[in-house]
């Protein structure tokens, strides 16, 4: 079964949209800044794609191009400007950022009512991402289009508990844009999940990936084939590569269609979803500094 990646984008993208025109009827304007550096052909693709959807959903979007590396000092002052402006309801740093200017403690100075992405410790947001993979994952158990059933938010722990505490979970990957911020999600709703990489021992990885029901691909080449796989896992795929001028997924769709029990596919699969799930974050953000509370991430 191909999981409709765009039918559920479309049902996540109208609430969204009617909950951003019930903000601005109350007189708050939600707006988005964007900040990346270098002109690399896939980044600004990537900021042209959030540029449309903000546009779509009536969100203001600010971009920030800065097409050579800045000095550290002047980095961080000016994210310190854009964070302290009013009008910024959140920012987002496009990754991977030049190695002068990585650190540990860069998000720490974003406010974190304002760092949408999930990315400080004790954030009142998840990662985008990790939101986009298991609501892949609950619409493989619901097979509903219903919004609350495939919306993954906070009370969802138990419903994730009872669903996977017999199941092996198998996320492939460890990368900054994947695989990390896809398993501090899991962790957070108390997924239990053997995570490999390209240093895992590869008789141990296709020991793993064999027996798994539920495998996350986030590498970016192909690194499953059906062979590998046990019949009816449930595989939902974050990577992305180039094959003869078209975008491919960790595995070939073609392929694994009849072996497995249900697959995301790539383009058009759980990509548009992390970047809604991110819109979804800064609408939140929207409302929690209206309110200058904290809540749990919806």
């Amino acid at each position: 079964m191909e999981i409709p990646c765009t039918d559920i984008r479309k049902v996540i993208e109208e609430r969204l949209a009617t909950d951003v025109s019930l903000l601005v009827a109350q007189g708050k304007r939600i707006q988005l800044t964007t900040v990346l550096i270098g002109s690399a052909e896939e980044q600004l693709s990537f900021v042209q794609i959030k540029q449309k959807l903000a546009s779509r959903l009536g969100i203001g979007f600010r971009f920030i191009h800065l097409k050579k590396t800045p000095l550290y000092e002047s980095f961080i002052r000016l994210i310190k400007e854009e964070t302290s402006n009013p009008a910024t309801t959140g920012i987002i740093i496009q990754l991977p950022l030049p190695h002068t200017l990585q650190s540990d403690t860069l998000y720490s100075i974003i406010p974190v009512l304002k760092e949408v992405e999930g990315h400080r410790e004790k954030s009142p947001f998840l990662p985008p991402i990790g939101r986009a993979v298991l609501t892949g994952l609950k619409y493989a158990f619901f097979q509903s289009l219903d919004y609350d059933k495939i919306l993954v938010q906070e009370s969802d722990k138990t419903f994730f508990h009872s669903h996977l505490k017999f199941k092996k979970v198998v996320l492939i990957g460890r990368g900054l844009t994947g695989g990390l911020p896809i398993g501090k999600t899991l962790t957070h709703f108390g997924i239990p999940y053997v995570n490999i990489s390209s240093s895992t021992d590869p008789t141990i990885a296709h020991e793993f990936i064999g027996s798994a029901d539920v495998i996350i691909t986030a590498v970016g080449k192909q690194v499953i084939t059906p062979d590998m796989i046990k019949t009816g896992a449930i595989l939902l795929n974050v990577g992305l590569r180039s094959e003869n001028g078209k975008l491919r997924g960790d595995y070939d769709e073609t392929e694994i269609a009849e072996k497995a029990g249900a697959y995301t596919p790539t383009p058009r699969g759980l990509g548009p979803i992390d970047v809604l799930y991110m819109f979804r974050n800064l609408v939140d953000a929207a409302q929690l500094q209206t309110k200058s509370v904290t809540v749990l991430p919806r």
